[in-house]
């Protein structure tokens, strides 16, 4: 199958001078690859999606999107549908086994400074939105891919079921065991051309359950009947941590982890890293008597969780230095995985996926060299936020998951002795990064702080959008006088 190059002639949208564009194959229906389909749609550049998965399961537990990408939804006007399922979260907290409160990350400020409060939902819901911006027609599921390979100025995905695809442009968007990206670096090693560290394994740290309760009684856990989502993370005794979040209809999400050690590191399988269910009754039986800080078991809210929407995964953490070559890029997991502790997994996958599409659509051609241009532009925009933000995530982890001697003292430190404004100060700059879509008008800065400016090159601004940063820089001057 070949997906074939067209034209953009959608007159919607601003437009960059009018040009054959690239076509585009998509490993991966996850986040990050339907957010790069639903950009890719917007503006006609040809693209197929393939998942590895059969079928479609709404895997998962809570989620939250905060300033960094509530812009990108503001240009596709999907704010109003997220909240339709949201609630705001003002705030982490955490307990110790005997219910003693810990401490509390404060998020109510950022409203105010970024514009954004924080809203938090079932991740399902926000990926079946996802699935609605993408046409049923343009994802092929049951396709999982065993090799890539480019030949005649195209790149082809070979598929377990003996079926090939081809495109100018292959994106492997396909998790942290990307098939893609272990195809693309055996060939690399092959030439002698692939830094060592990216055949280094994924530091591996943790071993979680999660999801989804089905709509639990207000009476039984008032927390329910709250219009904001209570985040509460308990540290248990040994290397045990539980959480559960409230979202709209009386839903809990809810999670359980177990820190591993280098001698249960050396017993365990990791290859198995899906967002699948698996049966593990004996890490149920481990948890199931353990309290919550809202009153009764936690095998409570899981006897009320389908057990086949219940996911056993690893928490692994890794950014791999190589992202793209010749026509093949990565992204989302496949390129940085990070543990979930900061909620920036599933954001930097679909931030990516802003980057990428702003820099297909900038391509002046479809030759190689402006092939290799696009994801130049797309890692150098890219990768040292990345990293940024699995440095974050992995400093957040010692707090919300850590259990070892130094995790509880960097704990008892910031929650004790460390100023809030410092801890605010972090998540000032990092809501300063907020990538959006080149062709359409960029979302109003409703808050306090600084916005970093687009990277990408933006086409035929109009006299509203100038307006909107004319008002950012001058809110931005009026705080600097304060």
């Amino acid at each position: 199958m070949s997906i074939m190059s067209g034209t953009s002639s959608q007159q919607s949208h601003q437009q960059p001078p009018q040009r054959a564009y690239p076509s585009v194959i998509i490993v991966g229906a996850g986040l990050g690859g339907l957010m790069l389909g639903a950009l890719l749609e917007q503006i006609n550049i040809p693209y197929h999606i393939f998942e590895r998965a059969a079928e479609v399961r709404p895997l998962g537990s809570a989620m939250t999107l905060g300033p960094n990408l509530m812009p990108i939804f503001e240009q596709l006007g999907l704010v109003e549908e997220i909240r339709k399922f949201s609630l705001p979260c003002l705030g982490l907290d955490v307990y110790n086994e005997s219910m003693k409160h810990l401490g509390t990350i404060d998020l109510k400020s950022h409203k105010a400074l970024a514009g954004h409060e924080h809203l938090l939902f079932a991740r399902p819901l926000l990926y079946e939105l996802m699935r609605k911006q993408v046409p049923a027609s343009k994802i092929t599921m049951g396709k999982k891919v065993l090799r890539t390979e480019e030949k005649e100025d195209r790149v082809v995905i070979h598929c377990s079921d003996n079926t090939t695809y081809e495109a100018d442009i292959l994106i492997g968007a396909d998790g942290a065991y990307s098939g893609v990206r272990q195809s693309l670096y055996k060939q690399m090693d092959a030439q002698g051309i692939l830094p060592k560290v990216d055949l280094e394994n994924f530091s591996i740290g943790y071993v979680t359950m999660v999801g989804v309760a089905n709509p639990q009684d207000p009476e039984k856990f008032p927390q329910l009947k709250d219009s904001v989502s209570h985040f509460t993370s308990v540290m248990g005794e040994g290397s045990k941590n539980w959480t559960i979040v409230n979202v709209p209809n009386n839903q809990i999400c809810w999670a359980m982890s177990v820190q591993l050690g280098d001698s249960k590191l050396k017993g365990q399988q990791f290859r198995n890293s899906e967002w699948g269910p698996e049966a593990n009754e004996s890490m149920i039986k481990e948890f199931q008597d353990f309290p919550t800080p809202w009153g009764g078991k936690m095998g409570d809210i899981i006897e009320a969780t389908p057990k086949h929407l219940i996911s056993k995964v690893f928490l692994e953490e890794k950014v791999f230095k190589t992202w793209y070559h010749g026509r093949i890029a990565l992204l989302g997991d496949a390129a940085h995985k990070m543990l979930p502790s900061a909620g920036q997994g599933a954001v930097n996958a679909m931030q990516d996926a802003i980057v990428m599409a702003n820099c297909l659509y900038n391509m002046s051609n479809c030759s190689v060299a402006s092939i290799r241009a696009a994801f130049e532009d797309y890692y150098s925009q890219r990768y040292h936020r990345a990293n940024e933000q699995f440095e974050r995530s992995k400093s957040l982890g010692k707090v919300m998951l850590g259990q070892t001697w130094s995790d509880r003292v960097v704990r008892h430190a910031i929650f004790n002795y460390t100023p809030d404004w410092v801890v605010q100060r972090g998540f000032a700059k990092s809501f300063e990064y907020r990538p959006q879509a080149a062709w359409l008008p960029l979302a109003e800065n409703k808050g306090t702080g600084k916005v970093l400016p687009q990277e990408c090159k933006r086409w035929e601004i109009n006299d509203k959008e100038k307006q909107v940063e004319q008002a950012q820089q001058q809110a931005r001057q009026q705080v600097q006088q304060v």
